[in-house]
Parts: C-alpha cells; structure tokens; sequence
C-alpha cells in the first residue's frame, strides 16, 4: 500500500521559514517524479513544484521560485520542500505527489498525500 504522509505546516508570521517533509512507504521513490501543491481555501488546487527522480531537476511556480526549495533523498525516500519568506498569500493546505511520469510539468500525479496546513500570519 503507498503511502505519502506530510508533515512541517504550522503557523508561522510573514518573512519566516518552514521545512515541509514527505515521507513515503510502498512504492520504488527513486523511480518518481515527486510534485508538491497547495491549495488555498476557495481556489483550486496549484502547482507548487517539482523535482526529477534523481533530483538533478527541479520546477517552481513562478510565486514561489526564489523563496522555496524542493529537494529529496532517495535513501530515505523522503520529499522536502524548504520555505523562506512566507507571504500571507502562501497560506494552503500542502500536498506531495508522485508520478512515473519523468516531466516535471503537469498535473497528472499518481499518488498524493493527505496534506498539511501551513497559514502564514501578516
């Protein structure tokens, strides 16, 4: 059974920093594209990033590119996702995803995980 477990979302005010994880079980994570969204009450879910099986490449949201980082290690199977400068607008529920697929674009994602609650205070 896969199994992508989210944690690290918290309160946090404007201009800090949170370090999201997802922790998977069940599946070969080497072998995934790895995605994070969010998605923010009343609007629909949105990429947020991704990152190859390798973690040689990655992809940002242009809202977030020069504040988040996505990164993994395969020997844990495990995401990352470092946030810097939150903004109020950042606040969402936060999902990892996997995909078999090797593009780093898209929405077609295979596995998700429940997701955490990162609200960013002004």
């Amino acid at each position: 059974q896969v199994q992508l477990v989210e944690s690290g979302g918290e309160l946090v005010q404007a201009g800090g920093s949170l370090r999201l994880a997802c922790a998977t079980s069940g599946l070969s994570f080497s072998t995934y594209t790895m995605g994070w969204f969010r998605q923010a009450p009343g609007k629909e879910r949105a990429f947020v990033s991704a990152i190859s099986r390798a973690g040689g490449n990655t992809n940002y949201a242009d809202s977030v590119k020069g504040r988040f980082t996505i990164s993994r290690d395969n020997g844990k199977n495990t995401l990352y996702l470092q946030m810097n400068s939150l903004k109020p607008e950042d606040t969402a529920v936060y999902y990892c995803a996997a995909k078999t697929s090797s593009t780093l674009n898209g929405l077609q994602y295979k596995y998700w995980g429940q997701g955490t609650q990162v609200t960013v205070s002004a």
